[in-house]
């Protein structure tokens, strides 16, 4: 297997475990995103796997993309003078959508919270394990920023229009209950039970036959991955403008300092 710096990967029986190692939060960057792409093109590859569980060691499953990176903010501002300096943005996307091209089912383990960008890498899973204690957020509009990662192709598919528009607008957190409820989360079980309660269910689905559930699941994704692609492209067009504006370096900085923000809407 390839050796990863940011993932542990690890094979039981027919299910192939990926988990993100970069706590407390697990924010994510373009090497992340690739290395979990890597790993599930590995089990594709692998005949002996048939379904793989994305679990996250530390306190959130995936809080999204660090704004407060001192390196992203050399990029963003950069990226104000420069169309071109988008480029890492970019190929994030483009790891994400090889996310969706793979063929065989992941059960995400969602035992904290799941934000922005790492929302959008829980809803690339085909099924969520979820606990009480796990929120969900699309907090870009909060951030003076536009949905990315392809959630405004994927949110809606999963939990409904209305649903989804709800979670963009308001930026509010959402509950395991209520998750469950919308149908964002199958499973809920208490925190402590959620990666097992994850591996058993792709234990499940590893039981049946291999050529089965890649035959039934490129019918039932059919066409997602290229849908994906198109609402990146969008996204990412509306991100770089918006990345461009006060209203964006006052939303991160308001969420930094843990405030409501003060937007001007320019």
């Amino acid at each position: 297997m390839t050796k990863y710096t940011d993932i542990g990967v690890e094979t039981h029986g027919h299910v192939g475990l990926i988990e993100i190692r970069k706590p407390p939060l697990n924010f994510f960057d373009v090497a992340l995103i690739n290395q979990i792409a890597d790993a599930l093109e590995e089990f594709d590859n692998n005949i002996e796997i048939r379904a793989s569980v994305l679990a996250a060691q530390g306190k959130a499953f995936c809080a999204g993309a660090n704004f407060g990176d001192p390196v992203r903010q050399e990029q963003e501002e950069r990226a104000k003078s420069d169309p071109a300096s988008n480029l890492p943005i970019n190929h994030l996307y483009v790891q994400a959508v090889r996310i969706f091209r793979n063929k065989k089912p992941i059960v995400a383990a969602i035992h904290g919270a799941a934000i922005g960008g790492g929302l959008g890498l829980a809803v690339s899973a085909d099924f969520r394990v979820a606990c009480p204690e796990a929120r969900f957020a699309a907090n870009f509009t909060k951030l003076g920023f536009h949905p990315g990662f392809g959630l405004t192709t994927t949110l809606p598919e999963l939990i409904g229009k209305n649903n989804a528009e709800l979670m963009f607008y308001t930026s509010r957190r959402v509950t395991g209950e209520e998750a469950y409820r919308w149908g964002l989360a199958n499973v809920l079980v208490p925190q402590d039970q959620v990666r097992a309660e994850a591996m058993k269910l792709a234990q499940e689905i590893a039981e049946c036959s291999p050529l089965g559930l890649v035959s039934t699941r490129a019918t039932m994704r059919a066409g997602l991955a290229d849908r994906v692609l198109a609402a990146t492209n969008r996204e990412l067009e509306e991100q770089t403008k918006l990345r461009a504006t006060e209203d964006f370096k006052e939303g991160v900085k308001a969420t930094a300092e843990r405030r409501v923000a003060n937007f001007k809407g320019r």
